[in-house]
């Protein structure tokens, strides 16, 4: 077994006979059916994660594994806080839609007991006429298989989670695992990543917290089953706010952030993992973005150059959304700003769990439009919409 208290605990459990067993057992299934879609596999696997592969399994009859499996179990309601700062990307699956209409992925960042934050998803569809559907979340969630896999350092590698059998993208809850995450996996900047040679991936950088220290790591996937978790590295990655390019720009990799905490930067490398090289390219310049300015996410490829939404930091530390346009073939370049806020707090929304605060982690541009979601007072997410051209029209 692992650990004396472990041992305790498991030896417990073998003490009880048999009837006291079997009512024990009931209980625990009555409690969780109607919670989980499969109570006996997850107390099995559970069993098997807390006990030495070496234990011999003929000395624990399975009623006794499950049973000490669900000692071992604890659940936990992980947006039941807060659901907010959400990014949203074209669904990897467009069939058998009407014209003009698009399926859509969005990421959430949802919090729970202690302000620990995982990565949710939800589904919807963004109609043709511009009504925002979204799909009523399953009542189940999917704890996912984990292995480990190349990537970072020897004591540091990277994780790969398996969500199987799930029927619906909002039962996949990216849960934190690892020490460097234990406190939360924050504000998911997913974007579809089109390589050189067509590939497509989806790709999102976020924050993973540790209690102490703070770096950003990479998602990616390309079905939403299968997720690769891997840190950055480099000088840039120990900070918050890395948004993806997405596509390479003169075959690098290219990546915005706010290294200093106050400006939004320009990274480029030819190593997706590693991040080291990058200058200012956008400063605060309007009252509302005074304190501090940052991307909402990754820019979006328009026909006029890259369209950026950023986040502005005023007095009483006010949180807004902006816009930019950078230059398509060199993005340190910026053609236009918007010198007033795209979104602002409202009084009637303005109050939460962190108080002034709109936010964003990823738009979506389709058909000229812009499908903006953001989290309102950091506890629950809107959204807006703006036709392109007179988005534009109104930066100067």
């Amino acid at each position: 077994m692992t650990g004396s208290r472990v041992e305790r605990i498991v030896e417990r459990v073998l003490s009880l006979d048999a009837i006291e067993l079997t009512k024990r057992l009931q209980r625990v299934k009555a409690i969780l059916t109607d919670r989980h879609r499969d109570v006996e596999r997850v107390l099995q696997r559970r069993f098997h994660e807390m006990t030495d592969p070496a234990t011999d399994p003929s000395s624990v009859s399975p009623e006794q594994a499950l049973l000490i499996g669900a000692y071992f179990t604890e659940e936990y309601s992980f947006e039941a806080a807060a659901l907010f700062n959400p990014s949203v990307v074209a669904h990897p699956d467009q069939s058998n839609l009407p014209a003009g209409t698009l399926r859509i992925v969005l990421s959430l960042r949802g919090v729970g007991e202690g302000h620990v934050s995982s990565i949710i998803f939800r589904t919807g569809l963004w109609t043709a006429n511009g009504e925002l559907v979204i799909d009523p979340p399953s009542p189940w969630a999917t704890s996912p298989l984990i292995e480990k896999i190349p990537g970072g350092a020897p004591d540091d590698p990277g994780i790969r989670l398996r969500y199987d059998g799930h029927d619906d993208l909002s039962e996949v809850v990216v849960f934190p695992v690892t020490p460097r995450q234990q406190h939360g996996l924050e504000d998911l900047r997913l974007v579809q990543f089109v390589d050189d040679d067509g590939h497509t991936i989806y790709l999102g950088t976020y924050t993973a917290f540790g209690g102490d220290e703070i770096r950003q790591e990479l998602l990616r996937t390309t079905d939403f089953k299968s997720f690769d978790l891997t840190a950055l590295s480099g000088p840039a990655s120990i900070t918050k706010g890395m948004a993806m390019f997405p596509r390479r720009i003169d075959g690098r990799f290219v990546m915005l952030g706010r290294q200093d905490h106050e400006n939004i930067w320009l990274l480029k490398s030819n190593d997706l993992y590693n991040w080291d090289d990058g200058a200012v390219v956008i400063k605060p310049r309007w009252p509302w973005e005074f304190v501090q300015i940052g991307n909402c996410g990754s820019p979006i490829e328009i026909e006029e150059g890259w369209l950026l939404i950023t986040h502005g930091v005023g007095a009483v530390r006010n949180y807004c959304l902006g816009a930019c346009l950078l230059d398509k073939r060199d993005p340190s370049k910026v053609l236009a700003r918007l010198s007033h806020p795209l979104v602002s707090p409202t009084p009637e929304d303005r109050d939460g769990y962190v108080p002034n605060v709109v936010y964003s982690c990823g738009s979506l541009v389709h058909e000229r439009n812009l499908l903006l979601p953001y989290g309102v007072a950091d506890s629950f997410t809107a959204f807006a919409t703006v036709r392109l051209d007179h988005l534009l029209s109104a930066m100067r």
